[in-house]
């Protein structure tokens, strides 16, 4: 009995080191587009059918991805209902990632929606779901909201997750698309603000598709100013061939940096930059148009 004891009592030890990380050099997070893994019109054997999910053969790529990285948090874009989340949760869970915590966040997109997975605690939820901003005499809302969630990365160690998506570059006949834009990184600048100006030692990670390039004034905003107490640090990733572009556009045949991580001042020295980088498979179009962002989050401070 008293043998039994002690190894129940160092086993439970064990299993809530883990839990939070504490035996871990490191967390890794994870930012991906995942291309509409949604239920939308598609071409099925050449014809166009409503209410499709995103074919099998690119949600087994994206898994397949995610499994290799094994992210302890994981931020996607272009995710569609709490039920989309939930059978890639599924999935991943069946390819050895068991991710059972999570956010979702929506804005004026009906479609697409943020998503955060992880095993991790999460603490606290604050995803902007109806801001608005005008332009001339028309209210419009931000398409995809701004998800805001803190996780416990380890026991007293909390970080805040600020996702975003902003609206993308193609055209639309009743607003310029990069004047919404700007309008939607502005009001994402200002809730950034809203955080750090009540608390400036706030560990916060935005990341995200921003869809512009890194120098758009949309992403400046966002930055803010280089040195000042809210100005985010922007993690300049890389692949295996030290190339940065995180986007292939198939129709213009062009490649762009536009997915990010951006951190706060509260993170500089636990950051592991030279374990960091951008995945980059052969056949990661076959998942996405989209390449995943990897970032090593240490637990104590270098």
């Amino acid at each position: 009995m008293n043998q039994f004891f002690y190894v129940l009592i160092a086993w439970l030890v064990a299993a809530t080191a883990g839990l939070w990380g504490a035996e871990r050099p490191s967390i890794t997070f994870c930012a991906y587009n995942l291309r509409n893994y949604v239920r939308m019109e598609r071409m099925v054997n050449g014809e166009k059918l409503e209410g499709q999910p995103k074919p099998e053969k690119e949600i087994n790529a994206v898994v397949r991805f995610l499994a290799e990285i094994k992210p302890d948090v994981l931020g996607v874009c272009e995710i569609g209902s709490v039920e989309d989340l939930k059978d890639l949760q599924s999935r991943l869970k069946i390819a050895g990632l068991d991710l059972p915590n999570f956010e979702t966040c929506h804005g004026g997109d009906p479609v697409r929606q943020l998503g955060l997975l992880t095993h991790l605690p999460i603490l606290s939820r604050g995803s902007q779901t109806e801001l608005k901003y005008q332009i001339g005499d028309t209210a419009l809302p931000v398409q995809r909201g701004f998800l805001d969630c803190t996780v416990e990365l380890r026991k007293g160690f909390p970080m805040r997750f600020i996702g975003a998506h902003l609206k993308s570059k193609r055209p639309i006949p009743e607003n310029d698309q990069a004047l919404m834009r700007r309008n939607e990184a502005h009001l994402l600048r200002r809730h950034v603000d809203s955080i750090l100006n009540r608390d400036p030692n706030t560990r916060l990670l935005l990341y995200g598709d921003l869809n512009d390039q890194k120098n758009e004034p949309s992403i400046g905003e966002i930055a803010g100013l280089r040195g000042s107490p809210n100005g985010l640090n922007e993690i300049s990733l890389s692949d295996s061939r030290n190339e940065r572009w995180t986007h292939y556009w198939n129709a213009a045949d062009e490649y762009a940096r536009i997915d990010y991580v951006m951190t706060s001042r509260a993170l500089n020295g636990y950051l592991d930059r030279s374990s960091s980088y951008i995945y980059d498979p052969a056949d990661y179009y076959e998942g996405s148009d989209h390449r995943p962002l990897v970032v090593k989050i240490g637990l104590t401070k270098k």
